[in-house]
């Protein structure tokens, strides 16, 4: 059985490493390929990440790049199109919510390819987000939906989606995380920024709704200045953070008491991420990185897709009132801290549950 994985983004590439090696194990049954759209092209938010995951080149990279989100689906679908009358796959496996997914899922759908969507039923009910609508289309053209939590079994249900669909196999991202916990001891990124365990604060943003305006990154600026009395700050800026602070010459009103760095690759960044106090951000798998590694987690927008990281885990959903969000933080590093357990699941397993799924039903 051919099957081609579609990543574009850092966070697919986490989600598609361990289906490399599953498929890998099982080369009598499957032939399987990687497809890089290049949607992530910068090399600390790409090609890095293929090297640390252990995965080999992409068999395609189409190289798209940026661009609005209109015309970035369009090139994407457009050449993917072409690996798919080229290999003629029996099935694709897409993972997440960003335009890769949507794109890639849309040109099989058309082409009567099956479509295998990785992280299926995720809402956050809030259609401004464009990951918002990339899921609910994605898991309206699937033909496999492998779910994460039970929230995601919930939505599909009630969105009317056909049982013999639904397969409920834990958390991708979590296997990678089992998986690389070795390494991840065995980072050297505190010794070499000077840090110590459990005596700083990480943080990561990216949403347009906290850094794409001056009025909202300067707020975010003035919230991080004041906690730098309570807590060493430690912040790899991602690229559209970056070129917005250059933007609105802001970078320079950043205390120097914040450690500013590039963004980092996968095993230095969960090191980080693994030692520190509190995680402050508005990313969505980092949420269920520290609720699996059970560090204190504070998230920075007003929805989640991933509600059991808030039910069950570290995470606390706070929204973008940056007051409240100070509030929390202090809260935390007063000693303030929430308990959390472990979803269903979420052990290491899931890439192995999918290729069975995969395999049983051909």
């Amino acid at each position: 059985m051919k099957i081609i994985t579609v990543a574009g983004a850092r966070p697919n590439f986490i989600k598609i490493a361990p289906l490399y090696r599953a498929f890998a194990r099982r080369k009598d049954r499957f032939e399987h390929l990687i497809c890089h759209t290049g949607q992530h092209f910068d090399r600390n938010m790409s090609k890095i990440f293929f090297e640390q995951l252990e995965m080999p080149e992409p068999d395609f990279n189409l190289g798209v790049g940026g661009g609005t989100h209109a015309d970035q689906t369009a090139r994407i679908m457009i050449e993917f199109e072409k690996i798919i009358n080229l290999h003629k796959p029996d099935l694709i496996l897409v993972p997440g919510d960003v335009n890769s997914t949507l794109a890639c899922s849309v040109v099989a759908s058309k082409l009567g390819i099956k479509i295998g969507h990785v992280e299926a039923g995720l809402r956050s009910f809030d259609r401004g987000m464009p990951e918002e609508i990339n899921r609910i289309v994605t898991d309206v053209l699937s033909d496999y939906l492998f779910i994460s939590e039970e929230a995601g079994l919930t939505n599909l249900r009630q969105e009317g989606l056909p049982e013999d669909k639904l397969h409920f196999v834990g958390n991708i991202m979590i296997d990678s995380l089992v998986h690389f916990l070795p390494t991840i001891e065995r980072s050297d990124i505190l010794a070499k920024l000077n840090l110590t365990a459990g005596q700083y604060t990480l943080m990561t943003f990216h949403r347009p709704s906290n850094v794409d305006t001056r009025s909202s990154l300067t707020r975010l600026v003035e919230m991080l200045n004041r906690l730098t009395r309570k807590t060493k700050l430690v912040f790899p800026v991602h690229p559209r953070t970056r070129k917005n602070f250059d933007d609105f010459d802001l970078m320079s009103k950043l205390s120097e008491e914040i450690l500013t760095l590039d963004p980092i690759g996968y095993i230095d960044f969960l090191a980080l991420t693994r030692s520190a106090n509190l995680l402050i951000t508005d990313s969505g798998g980092i949420q269920e990185e520290t609720t699996f590694l059970g560090v204190q987690c504070i998230t920075v927008r007003n929805n989640t897709e991933r509600p059991v990281t808030v039910t069950i885990g570290t995470n606390q959903l706070i929204g973008t009132e940056l007051d409240a969000v100070e509030k929390a933080a202090i809260e935390v590093l007063d000693g303030n801290i929430k308990e959390g357990q472990i979803p269903e699941k979420w052990d290491g397993q899931t890439a192995e549950r999918i290729v069975d799924i995969i395999d049983k039903s051909n």
